[in-house]
């Protein structure tokens, strides 16, 4: 088990019981707040007071308590993604504090302090030094992932920011928040390692393909953009339906992949699989079904390109897997269909996004970063755009489907 994995979480012994009415505002966190390195894992009207901010995490508190590190690490994970990051930290504070330091116990201590600390880092707070060289007697990695980031958000040069961290992402599954954070620093301070653009016209510029994928049945606004992209002048486009993809991978993948194939979980992560085999082979241009190029602009976009494999993030980081270009045999895809194998065989109930979706793309540029850094010479080159540029390619049309069948987010 990797030690970014966090599986289901034993009941604890109960926390006495505070009800969240009585309690007072949080002062300064390094006023009231108990150190973490106290051995007091009772819960405090401090750490009570740190959920008034958020309706859901108070929601939460109200119904179930933080009478576990189970509940503990839930709140904290609320309070994290509704962007309450000051009081995230306090409670994974106080979920570090809970924890038995016993290896077995999920999550782990060092994923507590390690997120505890990147959650100080978004509020603008400074680290304190001593839970540094905790998380670093628990995993040097991660504190080095921890340090290098306070490094970059300082404004201390990238490329020692990158060098500091290593490969620290490794630790992680793919697609944990390590690898968007990796490749920020990357992107912002580092462009220059993703490699110079082949020259115009080489065989290595991005092939006029476009392909799609949809398992069976495809609704009608589906139908309708699968008829616009197919007649785009100068582009060959290609949709694959389940019953053709399982054999198009038995052919050129073998029994292996179409297995893998065969037991995705929802035809979304059946596309992720898809995806990266297909581009590896033929090269050219990926979209998911439910978006569309926008106008002759993005088509001219796509011409224009001289990068060998061409990829977009979202605005925090993630990269987008549901439009990009490649040439054949590109080394992204290469390290991305390493990824994909390793996560199918070892971790098949992963999240999707993680599993088979943008995580193993991340992953694939924060290597090819890394490679860099160490001067190793890598063949092809990659141009990654940001947010803006991705929407102005790209049109979200309306999906209706999306309203009936089951989403890949409930998987």
């Amino acid at each position: 088990m990797q030690q970014g994995e966090v599986t289901e979480i034993p009941a604890e012994a109960p926390s006495p019981t505070i009800s969240l009415t009585n309690s007072s505002q949080p002062k300064r966190m390094d006023e009231i707040e108990v150190p973490i390195d106290s051995g007091n894992g009772q819960v405090t009207s401090f750490d009570v007071a740190a959920l008034s901010i958020d309706p859901q995490a108070r929601a939460y508190f109200d119904q179930n308590g933080l009478n576990t590190l189970h509940d503990v690490f839930s709140v904290a994970n609320i309070l994290h993604t509704n962007r309450n990051v000051k009081e995230a930290a306090i409670i994974y504070g106080l979920g570090f504090r809970m924890h038995s330091k016993q290896p077995n116990q999920h999550p782990s201590a060092q994923i507590l302090l390690h997120v505890r600390l990147l959650c100080m880092l978004k509020a603008g707070l400074q680290l304190p030094k001593n839970e540094i060289d905790i998380l670093r007697s628990y995993n040097i990695p991660f504190a080095k992932y921890i340090e290098g980031v306070e490094m970059a958000w300082s404004g201390q040069d990238g490329r020692q920011s990158l060098l500091h961290m290593g490969n620290a992402y490794e630790e992680f599954h793919t697609g944990e928040e390590i690898d968007c954070r990796y490749l920020e620093v990357a992107l912002k301070n580092s462009h220059a390692l993703f490699g110079k653009p082949s020259q115009p016209g080489s065989h290595f510029t991005i092939p006029k393909n476009i392909f799609m994928y949809w398992d069976h049945n495809p609704p009608a606004e589906i139908q309708e953009n699968f008829t616009y992209h197919k007649n785009i002048p100068d582009f060959n486009f290609k949709v694959f339906d389940k019953e053709e993809a399982q054999e198009w991978l038995y052919q050129n993948y073998g029994v292996e992949a179409r297995s893998l194939f065969l037991n995705m979980r929802h035809p979304a992560e059946a596309a992720d699989f898809l995806r990266v085999h297909v581009t590896q082979v033929y090269g050219g241009w990926w979209m998911d079904a439910d978006i569309r190029l926008r106008d002759d602009e993005s088509l001219n976009f796509l011409k224009k390109q001289e990068a060998d494999n061409v990829f977009f993030t979202t605005n925090n980081y993630f990269v987008h897997n549901d439009f990009y270009g490649t040439i054949s045999n590109s080394s992204v895809g290469e390290d991305c269909l390493l990824s994909l194998y390793r996560n199918c065989y070892k971790y098949h109930d992963l999240y999707i996004a993680y599993k088979t979706g943008p995580g193993i793309f991340n992953r694939a540029l924060n290597r090819r970063t890394w490679r860099t850094l160490r001067g190793i010479q890598i063949k092809d080159s990659v141009q990654v755009y940001d947010a803006s540029v991705f929407g102005q390619i790209i049109d979200l049309f309306d999906t209706p489907y999306k309203f009936i069948l089951p989403s890949w987010h409930t998987v």
